[in-house]
Formats: structure tokens, sequence, C-alpha cells
């Protein structure tokens, strides 16, 4: 008789991953519902409005609370900005109008700081102009800052920072306090560092009331008359 060959059967082999994607959701959804998201930190700009009731209360500003601050900066041969270099203005007030117009090269409100000079740069001294004009309100929340720091108000951290912060927000609010209105401006010179910078410094002096405009003609003259005070100098 003829000897048949016994063919071995072949087996596929395969691999089931379905009990691995349930692991895999039920590990997101624990690591998701266990792990502290962290809150991304964004800088919050009060942008000029079109609306007619704030414009009517912006044009109710005393004089003795508005500070406007323009931001000059300087290019190099390519035409770009330098971030370490540049000249600061600001004046107290509204700007001149009428007969103060007319005496611009007689009276001129406005002040110049230089970013790159020897006594620190423009920043120490924009802070302290800053912080005399928020006298009150800087005051008050370092007495607050004082409590936070011993947790006064909670043993709790997290209770301890949601009632200072919420304090600290209602001192900043205050309209029986104090408060100056910063007016800031910026030429096409100035560099992006800058304005941020100047923007942190509203933070770091509790500005509660401060806005971002385009420089105007009545600026640009202020400017080129002190430009030529200083070069007389």
């Amino acid at each position: 008789m003829a000897k048949t060959k016994s063919r071995q059967k072949k087996f596929d082999t395969r691999i089931d991953f379905t009990p691995m994607v349930d692991m895999n959701m039920l590990l997101i959804t624990f690591f998701m519902l266990c792990t502290t998201m962290i809150k991304s930190q964004t800088l919050q700009i009060a942008l000029p409005t079109n609306e007619k009731v704030e414009k009517e209360q912006q044009n109710k500003v005393k004089q003795s609370e508005a500070v406007t601050i323009i931001i000059d900066g300087k290019v190099d041969e390519n035409g770009l900005s330098k971030p370490d270099d540049g000249t600061l203005y600001y004046f107290d007030g509204m700007p001149p109008t009428g007969e103060e117009l007319k005496n611009l090269a007689t009276s001129n409100p406005m002040k110049q700081i230089e970013f790159g000079n020897k006594t620190g740069g423009a920043l120490p001294a924009v802070r302290e102009i800053l912080r005399e004009r928020n006298k009150a309100v800087v005051e008050k929340i370092e007495l607050l800052k004082k409590d936070w720091k011993a947790q006064k108000f909670s043993k709790n951290e997290e209770i301890n920072d949601s009632v200072y912060l919420a304090k600290a927000k209602e001192i900043r609010n205050d309209s029986t306090l104090k408060r100056p209105v910063v007016i800031i401006k910026a030429t096409p010179n100035a560099s992006y560092a800058h304005v941020v910078s100047i923007l942190d410094e509203m933070q770091i002096n509790n500005i509660s009331r401060y806005q971002i405009d385009r420089i105007n003609a009545v600026d640009s003259a202020m400017m080129v008359l002190l430009q030529g005070e200083a070069l007389k100098k």
C-alpha cells in the first residue's frame, strides 16, 4: 500500500487587542481624574471699546487720575526693534487742548525716561511713578498680603488663596480710593517686549484701570518738542 504523507495543520497566530484598548481607556480615565490640571497663565488686557457708556465714563476721568505712557523703541540697521533700548514718555492728566496746546513749546507736560540709562532703566522709574499714584491701593494690598502669608484667612492653602484674591480684587476696584487710569500707547518702533513689560507693571502695581490706545498728533508733537530740548542739552 502506498504511504500517505501526513500534513501538519498550520494555525494562524492572532492576538486580540480588545482587552488592551479597554485597559488603556481605564488608565486614561484614572489619570484624568487623579491628576491636578495646571491652569494656563494668561495676560488680561483691557482693550479699548466702542461702547458709548464706557466712552462717556472715560471722558469724565479727573485730570489727576489719568497717566499716559508712550513707548518708543529704537531700531537696528535691519529695521528691527531693539528690546533693550528705547525711550519711555509719560505725562499726567489729559492731553493739552486749546490755549495749552498753543503754548506747548513753553509748557510741555511730557517727561521721558531712557530704557538703557545708568540708573537701572525705565521700568524701575515707571514702577515708582505708578506706585506713587496708586499708593492707597498698594498700601491696602500690602497689609492684605501679610495676612495671606500668615494664613489668617484659613489654614487651608486653597481657601486662603481664594479669600486673598477676592479681597484684593475688591480693593483694586474700590471707587472710594484714589486710583490712576493708565493709558498705554506705543510708536511703530516699540518692541513687543517693551509693551509686555509695561503691561506686567500694571499687574505688579495693582492697577485695575488701564487701556491700550493709539498715539495721536498731540502726543507726537509733545515727543518732538521734548526730543528737541534733549538735543539742545
